[in-house]
């Protein structure tokens, strides 16, 4: 899961969001000691959810249709279209208007924190705001956009465009597998910040 997803599996817990949606800028244990504990718990949560995700069979499935172009990108590039489907989802985003709320209160609870923001994460936030990343992931072009983005943070990733190819030809099955993904995705989360 990307942005959208983790953002999701925060259930609204500004911390954990915020550790969460920098967990792939905070490297080791302990650079962990920096964070306050529940900000710390999200760095973990997001560890967790990166690696239930990328061993779930409906993953391992689908990321068999990148794998020869992309190599180890295909994981990458799974977790970014998982956030597509996620964006459209009835279950957690009844329509456009539910989903652009929950891009603006995300951002905002992300900005209480901005003490917090690793250099990485603090350079390209205002960009994920301005252009609502999370929301983008709603459309077919933002998509596009989206996938356009890993290209660029990925510095040895092949050109993108095969990629989005290949998901607009497997568009079903690749939902099909989110499907598969999802509600395992939420009980699994849901019993780590009960623990």
């Amino acid at each position: 899961m990307n942005y959208l997803g983790h953002s999701l599996l925060s259930f609204g817990h500004k911390d954990i969001l915020m550790g969460n949606m920098i967990g792939d800028h905070v490297k080791g244990r302990i650079a962990l000691e920096n964070y306050p504990p529940d900000i710390a718990k999200g760095v973990l949560l997001h560890r967790l959810i990166d690696q239930k995700t990328d061993l779930h069979p409906a993953t391992g499935r689908a990321k068999l249709l990148f794998r020869a172009d992309y190599g180890l990108y295909a994981g990458a590039i799974m977790d970014t279209l998982y956030d597509h489907f996620l964006a459209n989802d009835p279950k957690y985003f009844a329509d456009a208007d539910a989903l652009m709320a929950f891009s603006v209160a995300t951002y905002s609870q992300i900005e209480e924190n901005s003490a917090y923001f690793p250099p990485k994460f603090a350079a390209y936030f205002p960009y994920m705001k301005e252009q609502n990343w999370l929301y983008g992931y709603r459309s077919i072009k933002g998509m596009e956009r989206s996938l356009n983005g890993l290209a660029r943070r990925a510095q040895h990733m092949p050109p993108i465009e095969k990629a989005y190819e290949i998901f607009v030809a497997n568009y079903y099955h690749i939902n099909q597998c989110y499907y598969e993904l999802i509600d395992d995705m939420v009980k699994f989360v849901k019993t780590e910040l009960n623990n």
